[in-house]
């Protein structure tokens, strides 16, 4: 029986929150990552052995593992006391450690994947060891993840700072797509990255399959500040070309006020609005629900729930 295949493009922890109940239902996933991030660990490992970043891509790993518990607490684990292991992962190192032995991701990736009992393909979206730069509207450069994210001026565009080759695994894997997702996180930092390669874009925009977005809960201080989800997706279609994204998937229930004010207060943060209107005036379709959850204390997409209409979606639409 052919089993349905999506592709979803991301970064970091809202790649890693989706993951998690897609991974539940019968599905082939292709979950590909942006390699550019430069904080802490992984910072000092791309300097430290001149590699792409593998922390984003160790953690989506995880998430897509089905391996027992006592593994995944072994493998998220953190030399805190030692200087020199000073904060690494165990999952971190043994990435590097892999891509030592192997020389490309390619060939790194599929040993850990089978070593967490994997099913489904995590790629980076390209090999190359690149440096993500931001341009404010006053032209400056700002170089760095980091430094992209605390930027203090607004980000117009968002390069890298060399030319970059597409993973060519990627390129096929959208041509094979029956459904292709921009994930939630950081739009600037984990979604975009992954679409500034011209190759991706054109192979994106060539494939009938739908584009769906799922928009985050609550806004990102410095990047989309005052954003309802309409902004979110103009912001990616500057990337993609216009009217290239057909669904998005996003919250419609309020959240509760105690923790509107908990993120507002504590990080600037605000729930992105749902504006239907203007949405239909895009002929985007949209998909509504109740689609967070509180997880210790912090707002979540519903792994489960998201997950369920990412997977009827997918069912309903015949490629």
């Amino acid at each position: 029986m052919y089993m349905k295949k999506i592709i979803i493009f991301g970064g970091g922890s809202g790649l890693s929150q989706l993951l998690k109940g897609l991974k539940l239902f019968p599905i082939e996933i292709t979950a590909v990552v942006s390699v550019s991030d430069n904080g802490g660990s992984t910072l000092r490992l791309r300097q430290d052995f001149n590699i792409p970043a593998v922390g984003d891509i160790s953690k989506v790993i995880m998430a897509m593992s089905n391996t027992e518990q006592d593994i995944i607490n072994l493998m998220n684990y953190r030399f805190k006391q030692s200087k020199s292991l000073g904060n690494h992962s165990i999952k971190n190192l043994l990435l590097t450690a892999l891509l030592e032995q192997k020389g490309t991701f390619a060939s790194a990736i599929p040993v850990l994947a089978k070593l967490l009992d994997i099913k489904g393909k995590v790629l980076p979206i390209t090999e190359d060891n690149a440096e993500l730069v931001g341009l404010t509207y006053n032209d400056q450069k700002i170089y760095g993840e980091t430094s992209i994210t605390k930027c203090q001026e607004k980000i117009k565009k968002v390069m890298y700072d060399k030319e970059v080759k597409a993973n060519p695994e990627v390129l096929q894997a959208i041509k094979e797509a029956d459904l292709i997702i921009f994930s939630s996180g950081s739009l600037l930092t984990s979604i975009i990255p992954n679409i500034i390669i011209n190759d991706v874009v054109e192979t994106i925009k060539s494939s009938h399959a739908p584009k769906l977005y799922v928009c985050n809960l609550v806004t990102q201080p410095g990047e989309t500040d005052d954003f309802k989800v309409s902004d979110h997706i103009k912001i990616l279609e500057e990337y993609l070309g216009q009217n290239t994204i057909t669904m998005v998937l996003a919250n419609n229930v309020e959240i509760p006020n105690k923790f509107v004010k908990k993120y507002a207060t504590e990080e600037q943060k605000d729930p992105v609005i749902l504006d239907e209107d203007n949405l239909n005036s895009m002929n985007i379709k949209v998909i509504k629900d109740k689609i967070y959850s509180i997880e210790d204390g912090h707002l979540r997409h519903d792994t489960l729930k998201t997950a369920y209409l990412i997977f009827k979606v997918l069912m309903e639409n015949e490629k």
